[in-house]
């Protein structure tokens, strides 16, 4: 059986009211949400916006966990994996029975075992419109849709095109679809993040259609101004009201059924500052249920303890799983370092990221600001009794440009959203190492290589949580479009083929690298390094430049697994030969050098002319020296030294 709901009443846009009883509206609390079966293609008479129906469990509607449980990692330990259900095996390569769904996943999750990853984070995967933006791209020839999501029409059904079944038996094999994703990830040793998207819906501004919260109750679910105008702090149209009493409980709902019913790990919140905003109708008795003095705030003040943040940090269950907040929105909120926290609430590091991307490519004045992000940002998450994995490092993310054009363009090439490249964000800090586009000289090809290198193991050898883009371990491209939000084709796949070619170099690299960072104690510390354990270095040991013109960052960590680790970056033009420090009795083994090609990049064990490679560095290290190329990077292990 399927149900909708229809609800008499004014239609009063003026006044912000939008009953219709013309209209039969979704449930915001259904289940499963009916209507076409089959991603990207049109419903009867090329409807875009068919008629959608809410499906009724039955205590029937059961599904064997086979024992799962929460994985429940220390934050500390994760490995998070970024990517897009469709994306990851919708190419051809994939050769998989069901591409582009979450039985695809499921198939390809031995891969994400190999890479090291022990955290996917799913982008949305609630019930969106792909077809909303439907319309004819002249630049591709093809049909631009909504192909990442980031446009919620029901937040507790998923995603029923995303399933192998569609529609079929009023959505439940869909549920039961994407609850074998997270068991079966669960049996691999691989925790699942859901990036949710509370700041708006899909019902946009007053031109927008009744699906659901609209036709229930505008004036509650939405951001109004006196006059009924939708406040737009999303940059999508509308702003969830996150903080009404209604909205709120309403949310809280909705995580603690994904992490009850569907075992889901963690959530991702887009755009979370909307979140701490404060709600049209306001008021301390609306909030609080009792008056306070002088308590009188516009709309959208950004509240120091937001109800909302508030519940979801003290609530039992949601206490178990991880938070991670998007700590800006499209109002210009910016809070990254400053999110109501209550000691709970992790961020992605969107200061990692400009700052790391500024030292690797060689921009001077970034020294002392890099080794802050090697330490986790003590800068910004120590004063707030944060620790280091309160920090989600990253340096790409599905939005703007993949690790490959990071080092291939200098500007955005966007002419296929079909906007004349003004979409998109125009300060990528990227640098294309000398010549723009793919097809370039040998020694530009091998720089571009060389930065992959530096990036990745800046990642893994960073305090706090690493997160990995879907494709970076293989170097994808999008050929330089930063914005890739409407492309349902090979710009947004994940190309298998391509993977295997790479599976000897960049590849490896990364799965070398991932696995040294689980192997060492140090990389994933609880609190802050101090000096007891961390030292400075420059070209000389214990002496670090920190001066403007400075581009070496070196230090050693002291490991109870590895001993001691010798770690530097060289991002300057210039080649330099570094005086390492000295340890009586011991010396430095090379492990990690970006600068040569593989698989001499990372000596791992089962390296045949290992040996041979080491012997190579011998009459440098004897004299405590190590040459390193112009950007590169390299880590030296301390072992005994059975000549002394």
């Amino acid at each position: 059986m399927l149900y909708g709901y229809k609800f008499n009443g004014n239609f009063s846009p003026e006044v912000g009211l939008y009953y219709d009883p013309s209209k039969i509206v979704l449930d915001p609390y259904a289940k499963s949400v009916i209507s076409r079966g089959e991603f990207g293609v049109l419903g009867h008479d090329d409807n875009r916006w068919p008629q959608m129906a809410c499906m009724i469990p039955t205590a029937e509607n059961k599904f064997d966990w086979e024992g799962d449980s929460p994985l429940k990692y220390p934050q500390r330990d994760l490995i998070i994996y970024e990517m897009h259900v469709r994306g990851f095996t919708q190419h051809e390569s994939s050769r998989i029975e069901f591409p582009g769904t979450y039985l695809g996943v499921v198939e390809k999750l031995d891969h994400l075992k190999e890479l090291g990853v022990n955290c996917i984070e799913l982008m949305p995967c609630h019930e969106f419109n792909e077809l909303e933006y439907y319309g004819y791209n002249s630049v591709l020839g093809d049909y631009k849709v909504n192909f990442w999501g980031y446009s919620t029409v029901n937040y507790f059904s998923p995603m029923t095109r995303y399933s192998s079944s569609g529609t079929r038996n009023c959505g439940l094999d869909a549920i039961n679809e994407f609850k074998l994703l997270v068991r079966e990830a669960h049996k691999r040793g691989i925790e699942v993040f859901m990036d949710v998207v509370f700041n708006h819906t899909a019902e946009g501004n007053e031109k927008g259609p009744i699906l659901s919260f609209r036709g229930v109750d505008n004036s509650i679910y939405y951001m109004l101004a006196p006059k009924g105008e939708f406040y737009n702090y999303s940059g999508c149209g509308n702003t969830f009201n996150c903080n009404h009493p209604v909205v709120r409980q309403f949310i809280l709902d909705c995580l603690r059924y994904w992490v009850t019913e569907m075992h889901v790990d963690g959530f991702r919140f887009d755009l979370a500052s909307i979140m701490t905003r404060s709600s049209s109708l306001w008021d301390a008795v609306n909030v609080f249920g009792s008056p306070i003095e002088g308590d009188l705030l516009t709309t959208g003040t950004p509240l120091s303890s937001p109800p909302l943040i508030d519940m979801m940090s003290n609530d039992p269950i949601l206490c178990d799983v991880k938070l991670i907040a998007e700590a800006w929105d499209a109002g210009g909120l910016y809070q990254v370092g400053m999110f109501p926290h209550w000691r709970m609430w992790s961020e992605w590091n969107g200061k990692y990221r400009d700052v790391v991307r500024q030292f690797i490519k060689g921009t001077d004045g970034f020294s002392g600001a890099f080794a802050e992000c090697l330490c986790g940002s003590p800068g910004l998450y120590q004063e707030g009794g944060r620790k280091p994995w309160n920090s989600i490092n990253f340096v790409c993310a599905h939005d703007g440009f993949t690790l490959a054009d990071l080092v291939t363009y200098n500007e955005k090439h966007n002419l296929a959203n079909g906007e004349d490249n003004n979409d998109g964000e125009n300060h990528n800090n990227s640098w294309n190492c000398g010549q723009e586009g793919e097809f370039v000289s040998i020694s530009v090809k091998k720089l571009r290589k060389r930065q992959m290198k530096n990036f990745f193991l800046c990642l893994m050898v960073s305090q706090g949580v690493p997160m990995i883009y879907m494709g970076d371990e293989y170097g994808h491209t999008k050929g330089g479009n930063n914005n890739t939000y409407c492309h349902d084709n090979y710009i947004n796949y994940f190309h298998w083929d391509k993977k295997e070619e790479s599976s000897s170099d960049f590849f490896r690299f990364c799965c070398l690298m991932t696995k040294f960072r689980h192997e060492c104690e140090s990389l994933g510390l609880n609190d802050f390094p101090t000096a007891k354990r961390l030292k400075w270095h420059g070209h000389d040991p214990g002496t670090p430049d920190w001066s403007e013109t400075s581009r070496f960052v070196a230090f050693t960590l002291i490991d109870s697994v590895k001993g001691e680790i010798y770690i530097a970056f060289n991002a300057s033009h210039l080649a330099v030969t570094i005086t390492l420090p000295e340890r009586p009795g011991y010396r430095w083994e090379p492990l990690v050098d970006t600068g040569k090609p593989a698989p001499f990049d990372f000596l791992s064990s089962d390296i045949p002319e290992r040996d041979l490679a080491i012997k190579q560095y011998s009459h440098f290290l004897e004299a405590n020296l190590y040459p390193m190329l112009s950007y590169t990077s390299i880590i030296l292990l301390l072992c005994p030294d059975d000549n002394a």
